[in-house]
């Protein structure tokens, strides 16, 4: 048995097929399909070489990867730094009360934890 969600996509894309049929107005499309645009190709930099080396001789990964490093490092420290300046604001505060301060510190947390994540996704 097909759960509602899966249901409903194959309904969605049965009618995306019905409207693009219909819109095309019988006409048979064109065959074969139109080649992609020249700019979706990535050309390969001249600077980085077949094995993945920098011109100084470095690989270009390990750099990338030494370089997230280091931001994810700086980024937790300030996360650190921010969740006990929220600590320390949430615990002088009466529990009735949200300072504006508080809510953007929340707000820059979370990007934060955001950027790390997919950082770390990456990899």
């Amino acid at each position: 048995m097909k759960s509602n969600a899966s249901r409903g996509a194959v309904i969605a894309a049965a009618a995306v097929a019905v409207f693009l049929a219909s819109a095309q107005g019988g006409k048979n499309p064109t065959w074969p399909p139109p080649s992609p645009p020249p700019h979706v190709a990535a050309p390969v930099p001249a600077a980085q070489d077949e094995s993945g080396r920098l011109p100084n001789g470095k690989s270009q990964r390990e750099e990338i990867l030494k370089a997230e490093h280091e931001q994810n490092l700086k980024d937790a420290a300030r996360l650190a730094d921010l969740a006990q300046e929220l600590k320390e604001e949430l615990e002088k505060n009466d529990r009735y009360v949200v300072s504006m301060t508080s809510l953007k510190k929340m707000d820059e947390i979370e990007k934060l934890v955001k950027r790390i994540r997919s950082r770390l996704h990456r990899n």
